[in-house]
């Protein structure tokens, strides 16, 4: 039984995503390893017609090859990609999510990466009714400063400080003086 094992050694697996012990049975002494994974639970997806369905990273997948086919971006930024949507689903906290809400990072994503992309995405995502209403996107795209030009720019608002921590209370007695 797990009760009658001793972990001997522990170490994050090269994958980094488990951790690998190395275990000895108390009662026979045999040696054995097993690979420690947590289960992360990503929320569920509330769909435009209220339907719930899990996260489907293969959906977002397709979604975004499509949007960058034959486009010059390579295939490690769109597993980047993903893993930045996942990130935001797993940092939300939340137990369920808009499918709009993965849209709009979507769309962002594919803004700074590719406009072509993102105007691929947007006009089937935003469903652009009718001609005017795909040129006025591309037109506020054109408007925007691109993605390289807003990381060179200096910003004239300055990141906020961040918060200093308050004093614990435990103040160092100095060597040579007595309390």
């Amino acid at each position: 039984s797990a009760d009658e094992t001793r972990v001997v050694d522990s170490r994050l697996s090269d994958d980094g995503d488990s951790v690998r012990r190395r275990r000895e049975c108390e009662v026979c002494g045999e040696r054995f390893t097993t690979f420690e994974r947590a289960e992360l639970r990503l929320p569920q997806v509330i769909k435009s017609d209220g339907r719930r369905e899990p996260f489907n990273e293969k959906k977002l997948n397709n979604g975004l090859s499509r949007a960058l086919e034959k486009r010059p971006v390579d295939t490690d930024a769109v597993e980047k990609i993903i893993g930045r949507i996942r990130h935001k689903l797993m940092a939300s906290g939340e137990g369920e999510v808009p499918s709009r809400q993965i849209g709009e990072w979507v769309m962002e994503e594919l803004k700074e990466l590719d406009p072509v992309a993102y105007v691929r995405f947007a006009s089937v995502y935003r469903s652009f009714d009718d001609l005017n209403a795909f040129r006025d996107e591309v037109q506020r795209l054109q408007n925007e400063p691109s993605a390289e030009l807003r990381r060179k720019q200096l910003s004239l608002i300055p990141e906020p400080e961040p918060p200093v921590k308050p004093a614990t209370g435990h103040a160092r007695k100095s060597p040579g003086k007595k309390s």
